[in-house]
């Protein structure tokens, strides 16, 4: 289950033959993401287990199950900066519900990141989407 704007994503990666392509699009995708407020980066909005300096800020639209899920986010690294954006595109939008019904393995998987990142930007990448899917699941909670 994945959001337009990641079918999108993944149609383009589908015309984009070599990898080093693929690296620049998704440079180029965390480039058209909002910088974050300095003042948002503090130590509640970074996240632990990544090589980079990350910090994902959620927002949620309306409450408990009927919220809409949204994030800011910004990496000191470009690559990871992208991985943002990719992650933004999967879930943004959602209900909270929906965030946790996305498996972010197999549908990042449908663009191949899982065979092409190193093992510490995959690491990273998973810590991201656990804090997603946390924020997501606490949303749930508040019902």
């Amino acid at each position: 289950m994945a959001t337009p704007r990641f079918e999108e994503i993944a149609d383009d990666f589908s015309f984009l033959d070599e990898w080093e392509d693929r690296y620049r699009y998704v440079i180029e995708l965390g480039r058209g993401m909002a910088p974050l407020d300095p003042v948002l980066k503090v130590p509640a909005t970074k996240v632990d287990g990544c090589a980079s300096q990350v910090w994902l800020v959620p927002r949620l639209e309306g409450s408990g199950r009927s919220a809409r899920f949204d994030f800011d986010g910004e990496s000191d690294a470009l690559i990871v900066g992208g991985l943002i954006a990719v992650l933004h595109a999967l879930y943004a939008g959602l209900d909270p519900a929906g965030v946790l019904a996305v498996d972010a393995s197999e549908e990042l998987g449908r663009l191949g990141l899982d065979q092409h990142l190193s093992a510490q930007r995959s690491n990273g990448v998973r810590a991201m989407v656990a804090r997603l899917r946390g924020i997501a699941q606490s949303a749930l909670e508040e019902v």
